[in-house]
């Protein structure tokens, strides 16, 4: 009957997947069964009669020793005791982790003990690896939202979504995505998981609009895919807050036009400067070649005038050259002006002077182009009017106007300048009954190198306006006109008053 007895216990031992090792009070193997020899990797034989050392490490020999005398001192041996800390030692001499349970026995008056052994390595991975998965998932600065498939209820949210969207886990749970994306109705959040269905389409990525609790809006990139938890079928939603993207892109998108724009404006700009460079080059070639072919042709008819009863006709010839070397000094006096407001190169030298003296040079300057019965008004009580202020600026200033309305004018015409000064100001007007200014011109009349439609037949460069008002606005004064075509035009221009420096 005892070895009947015998043999079923042999049946069970081996039937049992842990491993079982039973040792005497001396802590020698007495038996193991074939799942104890599969995870230790030794044969029966190999473990009969060993040490039970031989299965621990040899640092923990001191530690087990203890333990299991304390475990066998007990008189009552028939307990059960479990260790999850423990470590094994295989044959090939590799240590990994087990779960033992410990019962002690008495058989024929001999103490034993059996170790239920259990290798608990890959448990510890999967535990450790389900401990690192949910630190990841609580500690995710994105968004991360698991919702049932079914109810659309929040079943777990993490941490970072919790913290951004302002609810706790409590409030999120009993929520669904609809309470917190405003422009998603059921109906599309279903449809875009019926997508999810189909073997092509593992995940869905879309931006849209979601709402805190305080009722902010922000924008976020949703990655949205089918997963399991056991037999639940569940939607996993990874959520990018996408503020600070949306802002940079649009602050670039702004950028790009902005400076688009202003390569445009820069583009015109320079197509702008290179055809005024080919006016202005045009300009001076028949500025200059006209006024120089006058002189040349008047000093060879000058040599051939040789008699005294020919002085008339020297004198003529004289008085056109005076003219033509006045023009050409006019326009060299015009492009240096351009040239030192372009280059900001302007040195003003200001004096107190005398007005009726500068006057009177303007005047008579003028008078070398005075047409056939032309005549200028000279101005009424200006001789006690003194001015602080650069004379030869003041000079041009009125130069370019004065000969504008005698050259724009018709024989005959008379050309009034008019003077008033008060604590405030000083006003100079020029009038002339000309040809007057088109009014669709008007508006372009102090623009470099602009001439009207109706004087391109008459000789001038288009720059003595434009000098006259930058000046002006150097010194702090203005320029104004009233103009009408075939009637005439009057020129204003005032600067601040000041008597003495």
């Amino acid at each position: 009957m005892f070895k009947q007895d015998l043999d079923i216990f042999n049946i069970l031992l081996s039937a049992v997947s842990e491993g079982i090792i039973i040792v005497d009070e001396k802590q020698i193997i007495v038996d193991a069964n074939q799942s104890a020899e599969t995870m230790f990797g030794y044969d029966k034989k190999e473990l009969l009669n060993k040490p039970l050392n031989i299965l621990i490490p040899s640092n923990l020999h001191k530690v087990h020793a203890s333990h299991f005398k304390s475990f066998m001192s007990d008189n009552n041996t028939r307990k059960t005791r479990m260790e999850r800390v423990v470590f094994g030692v295989r044959k090939d001499g590799s240590d990994f982790r087990v779960e033992l349970v410990l019962n002690g026995f008495t058989i024929y008056n001999k103490k034993y003990v059996l170790a239920l052994v259990k290798d608990v390595t890959d448990i510890e991975i999967i535990e450790q690896e389900n401990a690192h998965f949910a630190k990841i998932f609580h500690e995710s600065l994105n968004e991360i939202f698991v919702c049932d498939a079914k109810t659309l209820k929040f079943l777990n949210v993490n941490y970072g979504a919790q913290k951004n969207l302002g609810y706790t886990l409590d409030e999120l749970k009993l929520m669904t995505p609809l309470d917190i994306k405003p422009s998603y109705t059921e109906k599309d959040f279903r449809i875009s998981m019926e997508l999810l269905n189909k073997e092509n389409i593992k995940k869905l990525e879309f931006e849209c609009a979601q709402i805190r609790k305080d009722g902010t809006i922000y924008p976020v990139e949703v990655h949205l895919q089918r997963s399991n938890i056991g037999n639940k079928d569940v939607i996993v939603a990874i959520v990018l807050d996408i503020t600070e993207r949306k802002n940079y892109t649009e602050n670039l998108e702004q950028t790009v036009s902005q400076r688009t724009e202003e390569l445009k404006i820069a583009l015109r700009a320079e197509k702008e400067h290179n055809e005024l460079k080919t006016k202005f080059l045009t300009l001076v070639s028949h500025e200059f070649k006209t006024p120089l072919s006058g002189i040349l042709t008047s000093t060879m008819l000058l040599s051939k005038y040789k008699l005294t009863k020919e002085q008339e006709k020297r004198d003529k010839h004289i008085e056109t050259i005076t003219i033509l070397v006045n023009s050409l000094n006019n326009i060299l006096n015009d492009f240096l002006s351009v040239d030192k407001i372009e280059t900001g190169n302007i040195q003003y030298t200001s004096r107190t002077f005398k007005l009726s003296k500068l006057v009177k040079d303007v005047v008579y300057n003028a008078g070398v182009l005075l047409k056939e019965g032309q005549e200028i008004n000279y101005p009424k009580n200006i001789d006690e009017v003194s001015l602080y202020l650069d004379e030869n600026i003041l000079e041009l200033i009125l130069s370019n106007l004065v000969n504008n309305a005698v050259k724009y004018s018709s024989e005959n015409a008379t050309i009034d300048i008019d003077i008033t000064q008060n604590n405030k100001e000083i006003i100079f007007s020029i009038t002339d009954n000309g040809i007057g200014i088109p009014k669709k011109d008007q508006k372009h009349i102090f623009n470099r190198y602009y001439r009207a439609e109706n004087v391109k037949s008459t000789q001038g460069t288009g720059i003595g306006l434009n000098i006259v008002k930058n000046h002006l606005d150097y010194l702090g004064g203005s320029i104004s006109f009233k103009s009408e075509e075939n009637v005439g035009s009057t020129f204003t221009v005032s600067i601040p008053n000041i008597n003495q420096k």
